[in-house]
C-alpha cells in the first residue's frame, strides 16, 4: 500500500492532547492521529453511506 505523506498544521494545545492520548494508548502521535481519522470516517460512513473512493470526488 502506498502511504502519502500529509503536513499537519494544529495548535500546540491539540498537539500536546494528542501526545498525551498517544501515550495513554501505546501509540505514536501519527498512529494515533490515523486512529482518530479512522474513527471519525467510520462514524461518518456509518451516517451517511460509505464513501466511494474509486470515484473523482468535485468538492
Amino acid at each position: 500500500m502506498n502511504k502519502l505523506r500529509y503536513t499537519l498544521r494544529i495548535s500546540n494545545v491539540l498537539q500536546a492532547k494528542i501526545s498525551y492520548t498517544a501515550n495513554y494508548n501505546g501509540r505514536s502521535k501519527n498512529k494515533e492521529i490515523e486512529y482518530a481519522i479512522k474513527r471519525y470516517l467510520t462514524d461518518f460512513e456509518r451516517l451517511h453511506g460509505e464513501i466511494d473512493t474509486k470515484k473523482e470526488q468535485d468538492f
